[in-house]
């Protein structure tokens, strides 16, 4: 039998979610940060995030939060982790759902576009950022970077035709260390996870590159 709901000894607390949507830009891993325009923290860059309304479920908060602080619709978005810590939130007791997303830097565009409070930010340079939300973007970049072993997340940062080049470079902007060539190219191909088209890309100075895409 449950025990009966005490007020006194079960307070009430607020649920948040916060998006860590990553990219690569400059060949470099970057987040998607805004700056606080209230307090706690007011002016500190942070993760786009807010309150789950009475009414709202995880994936819809996580889905209105991205319309209005990134201004994106749709898209994917895969749920992290929770993060709970009694003292994360000066306010009250506030736990956070931490959802990720890779985005292709051209779909960040028009959201950085005329607002001067969202910014990206090279992982392996972020300012300082408010509550606990350095040891999210460390947890997001902790699972993207354990992904590559086991699934094409990469290729959510690329265009449907890319090169082989440009899948590297991908790969090496996550990882933060450059990669053999060779058996980069070898472990792609043997994967599974692309296919040649048989179109080369056009313009450069040397052999135009063969373009690839996902299997289906």
């Amino acid at each position: 039998m449950s025990e009966p709901y005490d007020p006194a000894a079960f307070p009430p607390l607020a649920v948040t979610v916060d998006l860590v949507l990553m990219t690569v830009q400059g060949g470099r891993l970057s987040v998607l940060l805004q700056r606080r325009s209230e307090e706690p923290h007011k002016g500190k860059w942070a993760l786009p995030g807010g309150f789950v309304g009475v009414t709202e479920s995880l994936d819809e908060a996580a889905h209105r939060i991205l319309a209005d602080k990134a201004r994106m619709t749709g898209g994917w978005l895969e749920q992290l982790y929770s993060f709970g810590d009694p003292n994360r939130d000066p306010r009250m007791r506030v736990v956070t759902i931490a959802y990720f997303a890779l985005v292709p830097v051209e779909s960040l565009a028009p959201a950085l576009a005329g607002h001067d409070d969202l910014m990206l930010a090279p992982f392996d340079a972020l300012p300082d950022l408010a509550f606990d939300h350095p040891a999210i973007v460390n947890h997001a970049a902790t699972r993207l970077r354990g992904k590559l072993d086991y699934a094409p997340v990469a290729l959510a940062l690329l265009s449907p035709l890319f090169t082989l080049r440009a899948l590297q470079d991908v790969h090496e902007a996550i990882l933060g260390t450059k990669l053999n060539k060779p058996a980069f190219r070898r472990r792609m191909l043997d994967r599974g996870w692309i296919e040649g088209t048989g179109v080369r890309e056009e313009g450069g100075a040397f052999r135009p590159a063969e373009l690839f895409r996902a299997k289906p």
